[in-house]
């Protein structure tokens, strides 16, 4: 077909250049389709059997390779190899022009090529537990960055006809708009590695920030953002540099620690405190959890009484149990047979400064679960208990008044 149109262009006295001209478009043509072709026979035949073989294969890496587009990325080289092959072909000033357009071409391919193989490096490294330690995403964006440069310095010094070399040589003068383009790069790498190398944050921590509505796991760590997900499900990213100048509360060391904290008072009316009396100790012997400790205090004060002189027996000399002393005890006690709670590290019912609200008695204590659900389920429970056995000791809890209590007082007058 090339030799008739040739030939019947000679007949017609077109020789020379159109002649010349159809020919390289002819060739041109031809080349394309050679590329096509090669193309959707390398994407749907080869990469088809090479992904059947690799789904069989043990290797994980390779599969993640795959999964990346790794070897459809390397298959879109061909294309610019066989064009390069072929631009000698063509007169040299077009030869020049194809070859540049051609490795263009190919490197641009290959900053793909390196972005997924980067994308599959960090996909493995996550498998591995020190990924939650040691997260290196952060250190790749930096690595694409690098690339992503090198690889546009050496294009434009191609199109250029200049050899790379002389375009680092004006670096040094764009240094100070890359740093301000780049300003939040930077800040984060530098974060990074503040970060990781002093293990402040790991992928998984538990952590709060109140400054960015924080409250959540983290899920990620890049360059530039830490994202955490908070427990109603929404995604807060944080700058990777704010983590290291301002403040935030990681919960890791809780739940190494294998619990959770319970730190809540009750608050008790001061007029409902008094001197326990024969009755009521009667009374608190028949419950369990003060049935030794009645009898062992009883002896204390009868001992100390009586060798600094009781006089008539008055409440006020001498020493004596309170309702509220032996509440707190009993509080303390009930805490020591709660399953629930870790008894290894400090339990304790302590009082705080009275004030306006009237007498706080805190319960501290460590549950022996870092669950949620579990946690809110046994301090509900302990407290349930509390609010419950109070009147017991004649005791009452301190409660601003309610409407229903105006109502009563309404009703009382009336």
């Amino acid at each position: 077909m090339y030799e008739y149109l040739v030939t019947k262009l000679e007949s017609q006295g077109l020789k020379g250049n159109i002649a010349e001209y159809l020919s390289y478009a002819i060739l041109a043509i031809g080349i394309i389709l050679a590329c096509l072709l090669v193309n959707i026979i390398v994407q749907k035949i080869v990469i088809k059997i090479v992904s059947n073989i690799i789904n069989r294969n043990k290797y994980k890496w390779i599969r993640m390779l795959m999964e990346r587009k790794f070897f459809h990325k390397l298959a879109n080289v061909l294309p610019g190899i066989i064009i390069c092959m072929f631009a000698s072909v063509f007169p040299e000033s077009v030869s020049e022009l194809i070859r540049r357009s051609a490795s263009i071409y190919i490197m641009i391919i290959a900053l793909f090529i390196m972005n997924s193989m980067l994308d599959a490096i960090d996909d493995i490294y996550r498998t591995h537990p020190i990924s939650k330690v040691r997260p290196i995403k952060g250190l790749l964006q930096i690595v694409k960055i690098v690339i992503f440069i090198i690889v546009a310095i050496i294009i434009i010094a191609d199109l250029m006809g200049q050899s790379p070399l002389i375009l680092l040589s004006g670096i040094g003068a764009a240094a100070a708009v890359f740093s301000f383009v780049f300003k939040d790069s930077i800040l984060g790498f530098i974060a990074g590695i503040q970060l990781t190398s002093n293990d402040m944050l790991r992928i998984g921590d538990w952590i709060e920030m109140p400054k960015y509505d924080a409250d959540g796991d983290v899920i990620d760590i890049t360059l530039n953002t830490v994202k955490v997900q908070n427990f109603d499900k929404t995604i807060v990213s944080i700058p990777a540099y704010a983590l290291v100048s301002d403040s935030f509360k990681n919960w890791r060391g809780m739940m190494e620690f294998g619990g959770r904290r319970i730190k809540r008072a009750i608050y008790i009316d001061v007029n409902s405190i008094t001197f326990c009396t024969d009755e009521i100790l009667e009374k608190f012997k028949k419950i369990e959890y003060l049935k030794d400790y009645i009898y062992d205090k009883e002896m204390e004060i009868k001992e100390y009484n009586q060798k600094y002189h009781d006089r008539e027996g008055s409440l006020i000399n001498g020493r004596h149990m309170t309702n509220i002393g032996t509440f707190r005890i009993y509080i303390e006690k009930y805490l020591q047979h709660n399953p629930h709670l870790n008894k290894n590290v400090t339990v304790m019912v302590r009082q705080l400064s009275p004030g306006e609200h009237g007498l706080p008695i805190e319960i501290y204590a460590f549950t022996n679960s870092t669950d949620w659900g579990v946690y809110e389920k046994v301090q509900a429970d302990i407290f349930d208990h509390i609010f419950s056995v109070a009147e017991e000791f004649g005791l009452r809890f301190f409660q601003n008044p309610t409407g229903y209590d105006v109502k009563q007082i309404h009703t009382y007058q009336e």
